[in-house]
């Protein structure tokens, strides 16, 4: 059986446009509509979906306010959330699509292919939710091990912002947050999105830069402060405008103890 899809935009030739990609690739079966947030909530309370394509500016509800609803929900015994997929013509809230736990983000034209890429992750995420197997944690780095590059080698980060490719200088980077098959980095200054993965970051990125937990990677000269918290892990205080403040792997925390020298 395919999987059951819902496509809420509030302009019938975007979803008409959605509805014929979807039949191009194939192996997604549409099954509601709705024109604004409401009318989805409705519909996915009255039936079992497996994917959702979500539109973000709508009358009424945004598309964020939608995910954020469905993701406070409990959902029935059995019955798994859907995966939501983001379709917007505004790139600026990709950020907070991923904090809602997005599956993927796409910005309007896409084509099918992108289409059927953002389908198969979604797919594969929610597989990945229901196994029971859990995943490996990333190795700790070896400080004694050779450099990949040289210590002195200006690292920048790739970036597309309005069209342009932007790049991001590593020392801007306080961390890295892992965002399905993404990463969002917090600079001094700003948030953005790439489309690496946190390991090909940490690869990038080495040198003062310590994955101080499966999702987090951090530059350890923006670390302010070591705190315990009431489950008796530990949580890094960074030295940035929000003292932004980012847990630590019980794994993880000797080794970052010893390259913090406390």
């Amino acid at each position: 059986m395919h999987p059951r899809a819902l496509i809420v935009d509030d302009e019938a030739p975007a979803r008409e446009e959605l509805r014929f990609l979807l039949e191009e690739i194939g192996g997604v079966q549409v099954v509601g509509e709705a024109t604004n947030g409401e009318e989805a909530l409705l519909l996915l309370n009255s039936l079992a979906y497996d994917l959702v394509f979500l539109d973000i500016r709508m009358p009424g509800l945004s598309g964020l306010e939608v995910a954020q609803r469905l993701r406070g929900a409990s959902a029935p015994e059995g019955v798994r959330r859907p995966q939501v997929i983001f379709t917007t013509a505004y790139p600026d809230h990709a950020v907070e699509a991923f904090d809602l736990a997005a599956a993927d983000y796409l910005v309007k034209p896409f084509s099918a292919d992108r289409l059927q890429r953002s389908v198969q992750r979604a797919l594969a995420g929610a597989e990945a939710a229901s196994s029971p197997v859990t995943a490996p944690a990333p190795a700790v780095p070896d400080p004694a091990a050779p450099a990949t590059r040289p210590a002195q080698q200006l690292v920048r980060i790739p970036v597309q912002k309005d069209g342009r490719t932007v790049l991001v200088d590593g020392e801007a980077i306080v961390y890295a947050v892992a965002a399905r098959g993404y990463a969002s980095l917090k600079l001094t200054d700003d948030r953005v999105l790439v489309s690496f993965s946190l390991n090909e970051l940490e690869r990038r990125l080495q040198g003062h830069f310590f994955r101080v937990h499966r999702s987090y990677l951090v530059n350890l000269r923006y670390v302010r402060e070591l705190v315990p918290d009431f489950r008796g892990a530990l949580v890094l205080v960074l030295n940035d405008r929000q003292r932004s403040r980012v847990e630590v792997s019980r794994r993880h925390a000797p080794e970052l103890r010893r390259r913090l020298g406390v």
